[in-house]
């Protein structure tokens, strides 16, 4: 802990330091213009060992730069605005001491110096600075928790799949760091890929939290089960499980789930209470994906039914969250009438699925997490 003392009288400053010294303050360095000021605390944030500053008293009335125009330049550098300064003066001014105030000093002492008052004042200063210090460690320790957390889920999120029969690309916007949005495909064996887009009740945290944990259940199931009704129902049976009866925890999610066989020329799917997605069916029919049961974790029970869609040589697909059709248009009819537009025939796009659908102007600040599937598939012949 260091105290700066700030003075051009050095009498003031003796009488300062002594003070301090006597009260078990022995980091004390006295400074005889704010030019000095400014130039300890640059060459000390320089050096390997450096000790912060915790509490500038300094004199308001100086030569050259005085006492509040130096407070206002410390508190304008992110490095050093958490540094309590007390203002010494001999004002009686109060105008110049609510201005001194304004611009950041947290307290002020009139000369000359009381002993005990100073003290006390230095006291109460040194508590908000370590208050401030116990604040800033902690929010660097949960931002350094939500990089770690958000790292962890995006590395769940499957990379774009490109094979002979088949070809998913993805464009993916969350609103936070930690979002609801997930997807994931998973290949079954060499024609069946099951794929997966769903999106989780709410955003930030706790919903991130129970998207990874869908997630792990998922990636368990599709490796077990192959039917898209018993996927969604056990999907459901670990979401029920995870509320387990408690009201205050209650999330659900909808998602759109599909397998689809390129040697049978089949797409099974299940809609779970998702927007409808649609399907290019040999450029020539266009299908929505509109059909299965209400959402995820809605119920402890739900009903599930799958349905099936047949091609001869290839399907486009497209899959999306409701937070792009909110950002295409406040009208959600508008926005999926525009999909359908462009899903009529086949999308050789040059951009990003995102930048097909919205605007630059569109894709940012928005309440919501954004996700668009592209998949593309031929028949195994």
């Amino acid at each position: 802990m260091t105290i700066l003392l700030v003075d051009d009288n050095a009498v003031n400053l003796y009488v300062m330091e002594k003070i301090l010294n006597n009260a078990g303050y022995d980091d004390c360095v006295s400074l005889k213009s704010a030019s000095e000021l400014f130039d300890y605390l640059q060459l000390e944030n320089q050096k390997l060992n450096y000790v912060p500053v915790d509490l500038i008293l300094l004199d308001v009335m100086m030569p050259d730069i005085d006492g509040i125009e130096a407070c206002r330049r410390i508190k304008e550098n992110e490095k050093f605005k958490d540094i309590q300064i007390i203002f010494v003066t001999a004002l009686e001014d109060k105008t110049k001491l609510a201005e001194a105030l304004d611009i950041g000093g947290v307290d002020y002492i009139t000369k000359p110096i009381n002993k005990i008052e100073l003290l006390a004042r230095i006291r109460v200063a040194l508590r908000l600075k370590a208050e401030l210090d116990w604040h800033t460690h902690h929010e660097k320790k949960i931002q350094y928790e939500l990089d770690l957390a958000t790292h962890v889920q995006r590395s769940l999120l499957s990379t774009p799949l490109k094979e002979k029969h088949i070809q998913i690309d993805v464009s993916y916007l969350p609103s936070f760091n930690l979002a609801g949005d997930m997807y994931y495909w998973h290949k079954i064996n060499d024609h069946q890929y099951a794929i997966i887009l769903l999106d989780m009740m709410g955003h930030g945290i706790s919903a991130s939290l129970v998207c990874m944990f869908i997630s792990s259940v998922l990636r368990e199931a599709v490796k077990q089960i192959s039917e898209p009704e018993q996927v969604i129902k056990e999907l459901n049976r670990y979401m029920a499980l995870l509320q387990n009866g408690n009201e205050s925890i209650h999330y659900y999610f909808t998602a759109i789930y599909l397998v689809i066989d390129t040697q049978s020329k089949t797409i099974e799917y299940v809609n779970a209470g998702h927007p409808h997605g649609y399907v290019l069916v040999d450029e020539k029919e266009l299908v929505s994906l509109n059909h299965g049961s209400c959402a995820v974790g809605f119920l402890n029970e739900i009903e599930v039914k799958k349905s099936i869609i047949e091609f001869k040589q290839d399907v486009q697909i497209i899959l999306y969250t409701d937070g792009v059709l909110e950002a295409m248009s406040p009208c959600e009819v508008e926005s999926e009438e525009r999909i359908r537009t462009l899903m009529n025939k086949k999308w050789d796009h040059t951009c990003s699925l995102m930048d097909t659908l919205l605007t630059k102007e569109q894709q940012v600040n928005q309440p919501d997490d954004m996700c668009v599937l592209m998949i593309k598939a031929q028949a195994d012949e």
